[in-house]
């Protein structure tokens, strides 16, 4: 297929949304010609951002601007490249984590910050359109420095809370997951973390109890009283500490969480291109497998529903993925 045939069939739509818990598709028009340091990737498959494109589609936290695009996760093949690239070539494979929402096309410049890496030869490309929620996690594990036999409790399993606990038992770490939906549950332990207990369980916190004091405490719920719980039910390690995951406007504590155990509460925040790097190296080793989270692969077309399903029963979407193709 030439150049010109690949431009002609791209989508030219991208995803907006033009208020509170609405969704539409708009045109974005064709990409126009290449500067020197430019590529040109169609997207073939685009994955939600669960936790940040719900609450930008719901005015929560700090977002509340409309129109706006959101999402991070786009895959698909170089179209053309600028004169001057030398890293991509047409027929290349990629991931692309900026912050561009879902959109047909994308002009990405290689010479100024970007988050574009190619992907390695696959028969099936979809289950890396969630390597963007995987960085985070992935990020956040190496910026917290677990290590191997750390105790490391994850409290909320969307697809962020469950890659950070695959990220740190690629670590070494024995991960304890808790949640109250039994289905993501059972991916957890399938995908190898040691415990996993649901919260809705009558001896929920005397089981957490049970299994020890933590090192890390991942936070991917974000439910307010999270260190309240932690501190009244003695679960930060001496040393230790909580990593918030999940999305806040703002955090309290008890002074007595971090005063009397000399812990401490770490944030981290998106991804590098060297996490996605890592990342890649987990998948192909068979270490990380992100299609196992895969609950939703659609069309494109069927959007709105899905957008839907997000502003109303969220619980229902795990991993999501869109097929352009």
């Amino acid at each position: 297929m030439s150049t010109a045939q690949a431009r002609d069939r791209m989508r030219t739509i991208a995803l907006q949304y033009p208020d509170l818990g609405k969704l539409e598709f708009v045109e974005e028009g064709r990409p126009g010609d290449l500067k020197p340091t430019e590529v040109l990737v169609e997207t073939m498959y685009s994955g939600i951002t669960n936790g940040t494109e719900r609450h930008a589609l719901m005015a929560e936290h700090f977002w509340g601007q409309f129109p706006s695009k959101h999402g991070y996760q786009q895959v698909g093949p170089v179209i053309a490249v600028g004169s001057t690239v030398e890293d991509f070539r047409p027929g290349d494979w990629t991931f692309n984590g900026d912050y561009v929402g879902h959109r047909g096309w994308n002009i990405i410049d290689t010479a100024g910050p970007n988050l574009l890496i190619k992907l390695p030869p696959s028969s099936d490309y979809r289950g890396y359109a969630l390597l963007g929620v995987a960085g985070v996690a992935m990020k956040g594990v190496r910026r917290f420095g677990i290590k191997p036999a750390d105790k490391v409790l994850v409290i909320g399993i969307g697809p962020i809370g469950y890659f950070s606990a695959i990220s740190a038992k690629v670590h070494g770490a024995e991960v304890t997951v808790t949640d109250l939906n039994e289905k993501r549950l059972k991916i957890a332990a399938e995908q190898g973390c040691d415990h996993a207990i649901n919260v809705s369980d009558p001896g929920y916190w005397g089981k957490l109890k049970a299994l020890g004091r933590f090192n890390y405490i991942i936070d991917g719920s974000g439910y307010e009283s999270l260190f309240f719980d932690i501190c009244e039910n003695e679960l930060l390690a001496h040393g230790g500490a909580i990593c918030p995951m999940a999305v806040r406007t703002e955090a309290r504590f008890p002074w007595g969480l971090l005063h009397g155990t000399d812990g401490r509460i770490e944030v981290s925040c998106h991804f590098g291109l060297d996490d996605l790097r890592v990342l890649i190296y987990c998948i192909q080793s068979g270490a990380v497998n992100p299609e196992a989270i895969i609950s939703h692969f659609v069309s494109i077309n069927d959007a709105p529903r899905i957008y839907g399903v997000l502003r109303d029963t969220p619980a229902e979407l795990f991993g999501v993925v869109f097929d352009w193709t």
